[in-house]
């Protein structure tokens, strides 16, 4: 919602990317599943879908051998380091250090796991049966095969670190040299933004929205939907810091660690920042690109200007109309929301954009919109107090009307309310400045004048000084 895309909170394009082959690639790096279970989960979905029935119950699951464990486990272990030693005569904060750095070789080993899944469940099947095209399959992936052997590279040095009494000394230098390959993650997050718009845009036809049901009911899936798969990478980024500061809390002042730790730290924090920074410029022109003008006046330059999105989100106007209002860098824009014939989505602008430095917001106590009975109708129907709104106008000639906009709750009112506080502040800041630079690179020509007299003579009287 913000440029801080990758906060936990909501941890969040159309770079191209190419497409994700179907071919031996795949096989080199997924290993091939053949358990029963997965075999007939896999026949039950290529029945369903090329019949276009009505999805039918998996057969029940037989009891599998121990020798032949599926590659997918239903449920996640939950095992720690101290379960994988019989003794130690470690202190309590080596203990918790060795379990922080157990936690993060075993989301290496989770997540690779993930990733495979996602390519033998999701994505080989729809290509087969062709649910989607191979075009479309790799605008949804993006770069997420390249991400498997980087992860199956962390994974590998983090078990050789671990000595023979399964303890592990130095993490700092291999986290340090490794952070770096991060930095792949720049397009494959930049991707998202064009992925999950098609995506939505693909669940609304039956044969996707069925073979997508088909795999979240399933015991592989763990009741997670496709994004929610396809967004763990980004989700796992923004724990390495996290993990590297509960590892230095445990860290004693004198472990050689101390020397790489911070480095290592201040890397993966550098690299989290230009993904966002990135991710933010792709989700900006993502979404001005789908902006539809009505009239010319609209296409303000403060939009294009713009590299980023402060928010955006659905809003009522005070005749109870859904808008899609979004707040750039520079500008706010409201839209209606509409489609196009290829069922995509467009934002048709409505009414005029307002530049942010001419915004004037005023919050509107609840109970207290004004508007008279139709603006109280529109909102709640004429029984309740409107809630949640406040009121944005413009400062100066601009044909912007005022509007009363309704937030869905006090949460997202106090969020819309704060982001077009700082967006106004630092809108009037940049316009100050341009100001001020202009003036420095073009002084009026009087000042000019004065100066010139002042400065010849400053220097006569230097000269009758030094006589």
């Amino acid at each position: 919602m913000s440029p801080d895309h990758m906060k936990d909170s909501e941890e969040p394009s159309n770079k191209r990317v190419k497409p994700v082959g179907k071919s031996n690639s795949l096989t080199g790096v997924i290993p091939q599943m053949k358990t029963p279970a997965l075999k007939r989960f896999s026949q039950s979905i290529s029945r369903s879908i090329s019949f276009r029935t009505e999805a039918r119950p998996l057969p029940p699951a037989l009891p599998r051998s121990r020798q032949k464990p599926s590659s997918f486990p239903r449920r996640r272990s939950s095992q720690c380091w101290s379960d994988t030693v019989e003794s130690h005569d470690l202190t309590a904060k080596e203990i918790k250090r060795q379990e922080v750095i157990y936690e993060l070789t075993q989301g290496e080993r989770q997540l690779i796991e993930d990733l495979s899944l996602v390519k033998k469940v999701y994505y080989e099947p729809m290509l087969k049966l062709d649910i989607m095209s191979e075009s479309e399959l790799g605008q949804i992936f993006g770069t997420l095969e390249s991400l498997i052997p980087l992860h199956t590279d962390l994974l590998s040095r983090l078990e050789r670190l671990r000595g023979s009494e399964k303890t592990v000394g130095e993490v700092g230098p291999t986290l340090l040299n490794w952070f770096p390959c991060l930095e792949a993650y720049v397009t494959y997050c930049c991707n998202q933004v064009g992925a999950k718009a098609l995506l939505d845009q693909k669940k609304n036809e039956k044969r996707v929205e069925h073979f997508l049901r088909l795999c979240q009911e399933s015991s592989f899936s763990r009741k997670l939907d496709l994004w929610n798969f396809l967004d763990l990478p980004r989700s796992r980024l923004v724990k390495y810091p996290l993990l590297l500061k509960e590892i230095q809390k445990c860290t004693p002042p004198d472990h050689p660690d101390e020397d790489y730790l911070p480095d290592a730290l201040e890397l993966i924090q550098n690299i989290i920042a230009e993904v966002n920074k990135k991710t933010g410029e792709a989700e900006c022109q993502f979404y001005r690109r789908g902006l539809h003008y009505l009239e010319d006046s609209q296409r303000l330059p403060e939009i294009q200007q713009s590299r980023f999105i402060y928010c955006h989100g659905e809003l009522k106007n005070n005749k109870g109309q859904r808008l899609h209002v979004f707040l750039f860098e520079l500008a706010l824009v409201l839209t209606k929301p509409g489609e196009e014939k290829d069922g995509g989505h467009v934002f048709n602008v409505y009414r005029q954009p307002l530049p942010n430095a001419l915004i004037n917001l005023e919050e509107i106590p609840d109970g207290e919109a004004g508007g008279g009975g139709t603006f109280r109708g529109a909102f709640t129907g004429g029984n309740d107090k409107v809630k949640n709104c406040f009121r944005v106008s413009s400062r100066g000639r601009s044909k912007f009307n005022p509007y009363i906009l309704q937030a869905n709750d006090s949460f997202s009112r106090q969020q819309w309310i704060t982001c077009l506080r700082q967006a106004i502040v630092q809108s009037r800041d940049r316009t100050a400045q341009t100001s001020q630079s202009r003036i420095s690179l073009h002084p009026d020509s009087g000042l000019c004048h004065i100066a010139e007299l002042s400065l010849s003579s400053d220097t006569d009287m230097a000269d009758h000084t030094s006589r």
